[in-house]
């Protein structure tokens, strides 16, 4: 397995948000997490990647226990996050924001150049010298998932990579996440847009209230109108 976690508990302050979390994610696997706005998505991620002060439970990257690992540590392992929030450096040009991120090439993992993601993401090389701040949001959405590939991670943590964006630029996301599944990366995505992530997943977990109330294939959660209507819709 490339990620496992095992009985994972988060918390802010004295609030318990997860409970006994448990998910796993196979070599060149796309895993989305589905729920609801608050359901657990955003600080399950953060609790991976070491973002949450207070947790317990054990994560393993490649077989490695990373529970205890800051964030940087997690990160130079090769395992990459992509905030929602995106983040990006609003006074630097597409392509310093791209150097930013870089990091040396890894054994196992797919590796990444400015122009090979200028090819994933055409947008981003016809505007290479523009400012951060002066980019759409889904052009900003595009260059902060380039900026975490120049890391060369072998795996991929997406907070709600489709949300907010123009129903042209998810379809060119989608595009763009099938073709880094190709190269071999391993990705999670968070999502609420159950049919953007029908688009790309191998499987799915459905996250309510913190807790994993679905783990399945695509198809077996297609199968199964009664916990979509219960955990998915609005």
């Amino acid at each position: 397995m490339k990620l496992e976690v095992h009985q994972l508990n988060s918390f802010y302050g004295p609030a318990h948000i997860l409970f006994d979390v448990d998910i796993n994610v196979g070599a060149g696997e796309v895993v989305a997490l589905l729920g609801r706005n608050g359901a657990g998505k955003s600080t399950t991620f953060r609790s991976i990647v070491g973002l949450v002060a207070r947790r317990e439970g054990r994560i393993l990257f490649e077989g490695e226990d990373i529970t205890a690992r800051p964030t940087h540590e997690i990160v130079r392992r090769g395992l990459g996050y992509v905030p929602e929030d995106r983040r990006i450096f609003t006074e630097l040009t597409v392509e310093e924001n791209l150097m930013v991120g870089e990091q040396p090439e890894r054994t196992g993992a797919p590796r990444w150049t400015p122009e090979k993601l200028y090819a994933l993401f055409p947008n981003l090389g016809e505007m290479r010298g523009r400012l951060g701040g002066r980019m759409s949001g889904g052009e900003q959405q595009m260059l902060t998932i380039a900026r975490t590939l120049m890391g060369n991670p072998s795996l991929v943590l997406l907070d709600e990579p489709s949300e907010g964006l123009a129903p042209k630029i998810v379809e060119e996301m989608a595009n763009a996440i099938l073709a880094m599944k190709n190269e071999g990366l391993s990705i999670v995505l968070s999502e609420q847009n159950l049919h953007f992530a029908r688009l790309i997943s191998d499987r799915a977990y459905i996250i309510e209230s913190g807790r994993i109330r679905f783990g399945g294939t695509i198809r077996e959660l297609e199968e199964s109108p009664d916990i979509r209507d219960a955990y998915l819709a609005v």
